[in-house]
């Protein structure tokens, strides 16, 4: 059975979704960065074959919305991230799923892409299974990329060489997999949340989830902000 695995952040004050601020404050961006994780988190609990595992930096008691998260992944295992920068956190995130979960496969993604659905997810499942594939890629439209799969989850060590968070992430990634002898299968782009714009053009595919739902009641005091404030992404 393959571990589907959700690397988070605590939806903290000032820790999460810092791009949104301003003109979003601290704490708005991170009610909105919890209701990203929480749709995410439903997706995954959705989806059917497969064991939920959530790699989490910080605490929940701390975030927004920390009690309906914690709701959320009762029963889930928690592992906590550790290494210093995401490259390495992603990397032991892989190896300590690999310990607990010997021989299974892994499926990662984030906290920023709450459009996922089950069957998406299932898709990678099923793709990471087919023949002659030792990995998947899923690539975000930003450059870098939203999903990872590995038949050996211990093979994410090859993501330590890689730089985080820039426009080759993506690319870099898929090299590094490729440079480690790995067959690379591809999954579909979508568009992760950086910025405004990120947030208003997901929101608008998924209007009725939690993460529409804080970005539209954000919406009413973007538009009374007067136009030399308001940012050219959010008009």
């Amino acid at each position: 059975m393959t571990v589907l695995l959700v690397v988070a952040k605590a939806p903290v004050p000032g820790a999460v979704k810092t791009r949104l601020c301003p003109p979003a404050t601290p704490a708005q961006a991170a009610r909105i960065a919890a209701a990203a994780l929480r749709d995410t988190l439903d997706a995954v609990a959705a989806t059917g074959g497969v064991t939920p595992v959530l790699a989490l930096a910080g605490r929940l008691a701390d975030a927004e919305d920390g009690a309906d998260l914690a709701a959320t992944v009762a029963g889930w295992p928690v592992l906590p991230q550790w290494g210093d920068g995401l490259a390495e956190r992603l990397a032991h995130a892989h190896a300590d799923v690999a310990h607990a979960y010997p021989g299974r496969p892994v499926l990662q993604i984030g906290m920023d892409t709450p459009q996922v659905t089950p069957a998406l997810l299932a898709d990678g499942v099923r793709r990471l299974a087919a023949p002659g594939v030792d990995a998947v890629l899923g690539p975000a439209a930003d450059g870098g990329w939203w999903a990872l799969g590995l038949r050996d989850p211990r093979r994410a060590a090859a993501l330590r060489a890689v730089p985080m968070s820039t426009a080759d992430t993506g690319r870099l990634t898929y090299a590094a997999l490729c440079d480690a002898g790995l067959r690379v299968g591809a999954l579909p782009t979508l568009r992760d949340v950086d910025d405004w714009a990120d947030a208003r053009a997901v929101a608008r595919g998924v209007p009725g989830g939690r993460f529409a739902r804080e970005v539209a009641a954000l919406r009413p005091a973007l538009v009374a902000m007067s136009p030399d404030r308001r940012p050219e992404a959010v008009r």
